[in-house]
């Protein structure tokens, strides 16, 4: 990855969020940038990279990107980090204690809410952890206001020394929008760290005593939130209903409700309660629009202010124009018309679930496992989640980064006796395991779980898009970085090197027999499968492959794979001399997405797959 020379001050551009809070991190003259893959963040660190004068690093968690950028702040340096929302529950630790210690140089942290559900296993709402941690909370509308309330953001986290929490979702992460950008400003509030083991060493007796200046602090920031601008009143001609909102919410709002009276909140913790009485008088109904958990609305009722919220509106995914028309029609009459117009019926689409790539090193542990029987096998978050799918269906749990060893050790020491006989197998990726899986490993090592572990390495971090990890043995700058030996890592954890295996996932029988030989092993074991992710450069393409049609018996064994290069053109019943009916599946290969990884020459009954000679369509995607 290499640097690019930033457009100038006064630059109007099209930005996403992402990119919009990146150039803000850069303007601000932050000093050091840390953060973990995870959809819908990632690009914010990919793009801080780009810009000179900084540092920045893909963290190997988010807990450890949080404690770099406190390292920096605590220098007087302005520094900065990024994560999902599930992300900040690793980084909580830290977070916690955070709150009482404050900060030196300006620290924002940005938090990307998944609000309905493109690639999160929850749609937690990150706007708790402002109450939870007595911080402020920003909630931009859109890519310009990511970029001013950024840079807003560095200012409050220095005048009341505290980290600032940017709320983002998803569609601020990605949509785009014309962006106003200013300057590179480098500030630093000290010259280096001072000792202070009073505020920076938390034991039980240090902590107390910062208890009452956290509180303090809320209680200024509750009047920085009354008096802010970042908190407007929209005065509208229609009075009936008066809207109460923050983030892409206002914007669904407005765009739907042009002639009602808004309060946005700009700063959405703490509450400008205030300004939330002072609006009531303008509208004779109030309705909390926010997106997830019902929040605000809570807090205004307690408040004793009459509003109404969730009890109209769903309590998860976005709440779009169509979304407020269809359920306020009983406080707007008018929107009846709206709700009794049928919607146009959506075209018939051919269903396509999700897939692994054509020639992924997963899909041969997949096929695999998939053939074995009496297996209990635990998941993780990854691309090779995908192999709770079809046709595989080789996963049965999946919970959170790194669950899948932590819990695979409590199945194996809760079984009951009916259940002795099935083994339990473990899959986990290279950046799942440095990320959140080295501690449960030492966990089955240390308590001698019966668990075999397949630990999935493909050299990048390939679910949010090909970044580069401890594995990959490259920096974000795309530098050459030491590279994990896992095989050494996993020893030192205390695995027997007897059973620990590398294996190239294409070798389909020589994966077969290390699993079947492991499964049967009574005791904790690694195979750690070591192939690259076809999407990045360490992938070498080979000639494709097709099928033979007049050697094709429909035996259906390559269509197991689950490889998308594969077609199944035609089936057929066919009675077996024992009478049983079998289906038959004629399939071919799309040699232009086929990459020679020869995986389905290996299942292949009749020996029907062959290397493709060169055609137009081969040579036209070489």
């Amino acid at each position: 990855m290499t640097t690019f020379t930033p457009p100038p001050a006064g630059s109007r551009l099209l930005m996403s969020g992402n990119e919009a809070i990146a150039r803000a991190v850069w303007d601000a003259g932050v000093r050091v940038a840390a953060a973990y893959p995870g959809t819908p963040s990632t690009e914010i660190l990919e793009n801080i990279a780009l810009y000179p004068d900084l540092y920045a690093e893909w963290s190997v968690n988010e807990k450890v990107s949080l404690e770099v950028a406190i390292g920096a702040s605590i220098t007087g340096a302005r520094s900065f980090c990024a994560m999902k929302h599930v992300g900040l529950n690793v980084a909580s630790d830290a977070l916690m204690t955070l709150t009482l210690t404050g900060v030196v140089g300006g620290l924002v942290i940005a938090v990307a809410d998944d609000v309905g559900f493109s690639s999160s296993q929850n749609e937690q709402d990150s706007r708790f952890w402002g109450r939870f941690a007595h911080l402020p909370i920003l909630e931009p509308a859109d890519s310009q206001e990511a970029y001013d309330m950024t840079l807003t953001a560095f200012d409050l986290s220095e005048r009341f020394t505290a980290p600032v929490i940017l709320r983002i979702t998803t569609r601020i992460c990605h949509v785009k929008c014309l962006v106003n950008v200013g300057e590179r400003e480098v500030k630093r509030i000290a010259d280096g760290f001072v000792k202070n083991p009073a505020r920076w060493v938390m034991v039980p007796a240090n902590a107390q005593k910062r208890i009452p200046e956290m509180f303090a602090r809320e209680k200024a920031l509750l009047d920085e939130s009354e008096a802010s601008a970042l908190n407007r009143l929209e005065f509208g001609s229609d009075k009936r209903v008066g809207f109460i909102t923050s983030g892409p919410a206002y914007m669904h709002v407005r765009e739907t409700f042009p002639d009602a009276p808004i309060l946005k909140l700009g700063i959405s913790y703490p509450v400008p309660m205030n300004k939330v009485r002072e609006f009531a008088a303008f509208a004779d109904t109030l309705v909390v629009v926010e997106e997830t958990e019902r929040l605000l609305e809570t807090e205004i009722r307690a408040a004793g202010i009459a509003v109404r919220g969730k009890d109209l509106l769903p309590a998860a995914g976005e709440l779009s124009p169509r979304i407020l028309k269809q359920h306020l029609v009983s406080l707007l009459p008018e929107l009846q018309n709206f709700a009794d117009t049928p919607f146009p019926a959506q075209l018939p689409v051919f269903p396509r679930p999700p897939t692994m790539c054509a020639a992924c090193p997963h899909l041969g542990v997949f096929y695999t496992l998939s053939q074995l029987r009496n297996l209990t096998i635990t998941g993780d978050i990854g691309c090779y989640t995908l192999g709770a799918g079809h046709p595989w269906n080789a996963l049965d749990t999946t919970i959170c980064m790194g669950a899948s060893l932590s819990m695979a050790l409590g199945m194996d020491k809760g079984r009951g006796p009916d259940e002795e006989k099935k083994k339990i197998v473990a899959v986990i990726g290279d950046s799942t395991f440095m990320h959140m899986g080295i501690q449960g490993l030492l966990d089955i090592a240390y308590n001698r779980g019966n668990v075999t572990v397949l630990l999935l390495d493909n050299r990048t971090v390939g679910m949010t898009g090909a970044q580069d990890n401890p594995a990959s043995g490259r920096d974000i700058y795309g530098e050459e970085a030491p590279r994990i030996d896992f095989a050494k890592v996993v020893e030192s954890l205390g695995i027997d090197r007897e059973h620990i295996h590398a294996v190239d996932p294409y070798l389909l029988p020589v994966l077969f027999k290390t699993i079947r030989e492991e499964i049967r092993h009574d005791g904790p074991s690694v195979i750690i499968t070591t192939r690259p992710c076809v999407l990045i450069n360490e992938y070498e393409k080979r000639p494709a492959y097709e099928v033979i049609d007049s050697a094709c018996t429909g035996c259906g064994n390559c269509v197991d794979l689950g490889c998308p290069a594969i077609h199944v053109t035609r089936r057929e019943k066919s009675v077996k001399p024992s009478g049983k009916e079998v289906e038959l599946a004629f399939v071919r290969i799309d040699t232009a997405a086929c990459t020679g990884c020869g995986l389905c020459l290996q299942p292949c009954a009749p020996d029907a797959i062959k290397e493709a000679k060169a055609s137009a369509a081969t040579v036209a995607f070489a």
